[in-house]
């Protein structure tokens, strides 16, 4: 076999539609009860167990114990002592003091300080329906359920790996979104089936889908919750639906002692005693939003800081909003208010009653989200179109981009003069404004630098690919696999015309791992798992063409793409 120059190697993938809604999501169970024990039950011997992360699996046959010792965990029957557990298959999760739960996903479970910190990793459509079960079991309409499922899954998807630096990327609680997987039923899974990958978009982002249980008749903008968010979307207005049966009404007394304390456990700096508490400053929406604590002297405080630290004190029920009036009663404060929550996005209640009079879950996001697009992939993206003598630009910076066409049309004639074959259709380049706009529509992870669906070329910034020197190496990669699957066999394996583009392009291999079986490298190709796993099957697919080169020459390589690929030759 002749020697061939280095490929450089181009994380580029030609693959069919993938879906929006990513990967699976880790979350962390009993976030706020963490247990220092749990036991493992298989359900008709289904389960297997990992006892170290290069071990291979073991049946459960009799129910495993674990439990915590400082930072390892122990198992028995054995005993064993090591840094995780890992257990998959069918069983039953008991915890202490805790409903069990029948479990069919991967859990990992190690330890810290004491306590076992087991993570599940589920798929996204499970996690939103048992995120309804959760947050909306008292729905009762089939359009509130399935606008709660396209928020809960939108949250998700913008706020993947909020305890990224835990290792996880949710916990189970109201924290993230509360989690109840034990009480999953069929209605609310098919609500998560009814809307499957479908977010609210923004700017060609999932947006910030916060969501609340009642508004009190007006909602919140998004600076109650982060001032720094751009999400206009999220703004005041009223909300008649929310109040249409409960005005979601409360009141609530607390002692001066009792703030005193509450405020203090949560590390805020107090003057000594308390004497009084003035409203200062409200929000658009005649929320609290400053007020001043005095005593010793005067203190300014958040509305915010107030209400989360009388919660974690003395109960989520107390001060149920910051939409409130709060009168001195000489040792007390009264505080008398509307709704629960924060305001801000989707109000539970409001939904509810929408779905109730008959509002499609359409309408009752674009109620709650107004000026957010629905759909499976980024919509929202201000996409202008530029057209060349054979090749379309879409691209929301066409100043920026438009020297693409120029591009693309010499390549394009590049890849039709190797192969002999012209392209009879007009190839269409989709510039993406952003790495994660790139993946969010296109299911694709970051590391691949294009894609291709039917005539359009799905790039990442061309900014990002010249900086990485990879830009026209990219293009020429996508349009050679255009003018190739115009000719392709439709039985053609993916190893063989992944390696044909491959040899005609720019990249070329000077080896690869011949151990790699046919069926593996398929795989690989299809769905990888890595960078590096990727890299490594563009180079066992392109010495492979490179070899059927060598043997038979490049005219009877082409004419197999036409044909179908010979029993005998690989």
């Amino acid at each position: 076999m002749k020697r061939l120059a280095p490929l450089a190697f181009l994380l580029l993938l030609f693959a069919g539609e993938a879906a929006a809604q990513g990967p699976d999501v880790r979350v962390r169970l009993y976030w706020l009860q963490v247990p220092e024990s749990a036991r493992i039950v298989a359900r008709a011997d289904e389960a297997s167990v990992r006892l170290c992360s290069p071990c291979t699996n073991a049946r459960v046959a009799a129910p495993l114990e674990v439990k915590a010792v400082g930072n390892q965990v122990e198992a028995r029957p054995g005993p064993w002592r090591g840094d995780s557990v890992e257990v998959e298959g069918a069983y039953r999760l008991e915890v202490p003091g805790q409903a069990a739960l029948s479990l069919a996903y991967p859990v990992a479970i190690r330890a810290a300080d004491g306590r076992l910190q087991l993570t599940v990793t589920l798929p996204l459509e499970d996690y939103v329906a048992g995120v309804l079960a959760g947050e909306a079991t008292s729905f009762r309409s089939a359009e509130s359920l399935k606008a709660m499922a396209v928020a809960a899954r939108t949250y998700a998807a913008r706020f993947r790996g909020r305890h990224q630096s835990e290792g996880f990327d949710f916990c189970d609680t109201t924290h993230c979104q509360d989690l109840r997987l034990s009480a999953v039923t069929e209605r609310l899974e098919e609500a998560a089936e009814a809307t499957e990958g479908e977010l609210l978009w923004h700017d060609g982002l999932p947006a910030a889908a916060y969501y609340h249980r009642h508004c009190g008749g007006s909602t919140e903008t998004a600076s109650a919750l982060d001032p720094e968010l751009r999400a206009p979307y999220l703004r005041v207005h009223s909300d008649g639906f929310c109040t249409t049966k409960a005005p979601g009404e409360w009141q609530a007394e607390v002692t001066k002692e009792e703030l005193r304390q509450a405020l203090e456990a949560a590390g805020l700096n107090l003057p000594q005693g308390v004497t009084s508490l003035t409203m200062v400053q409200r929000t658009p929406s005649g929320r609290a939003e400053r007020l001043l604590l005095e005593g010793s002297r005067a203190t300014p405080i958040s509305a915010t800081a107030l209400r989360l630290a009388v919660g974690r004190a003395l109960g989520w029920n107390r001060i149920r909003s910051d939409l409130y009036e709060v009168r001195d009663l000489g040792d007390r404060f009264l505080f008398r208010g509307r709704g629960h929550g924060h305001g801000v996005g989707l109000c539970q209640v409001g939904t509810a009653q929408m779905g109730e009079a008959g509002k499609s879950y359409r309408e009752i996001l674009s109620f709650y989200y107004p000026g957010t697009a629905l759909g499976l992939t980024a919509q929202g993206l201000p996409w202008q179109m530029r057209a060349g003598e054979r090749v379309e630009l879409l691209s929301t910076r066409p100043g920026e981009d438009e020297s693409l066409i120029a591009l693309a049309e010499r390549l394009l004639r590049g890849a039709e003069q190797r192969t002999g074959w012209e392209l009879g259709q007009r190839p269409q380049l989709r510039v993406y404004p952003s790495v994660e706009v790139y993946r969010n529509a296109t299911g694709q992870p970051g590391w691949v630098a294009a894609s291709t669906r039917g005539r359009v070329v799905r790039l990442q910034p061309a900014r990002v690919l010249r900086e990485a020197g990879t830009l026209e190496a990219s293009v020429e990669h996508e349009l050679l696999h255009l003018v190739v699957e115009s000719r392709a066999h439709p039985r053609l394996p993916l190893w063989f015309r992944e390696g044909v583009v491959l040899y005609l392009s720019q990249a070329r291999a000077a080896s690869g791992d011949a151990s790699i079986s046919l069926e593996q490298l398929e795989r690989m190709l299809a769905a990888p798992r890595s960078e590096a796993e990727l890299r490594q099957a563009y180079a066992a697919a392109c010495a492979r063409v490179a070899g059927l080169v060598e043997r038979h020459g490049l005219p009877t390589v082409l004419q197999w793409i036409e044909r179908g690929l010979p029993a005998a030759a690989p």
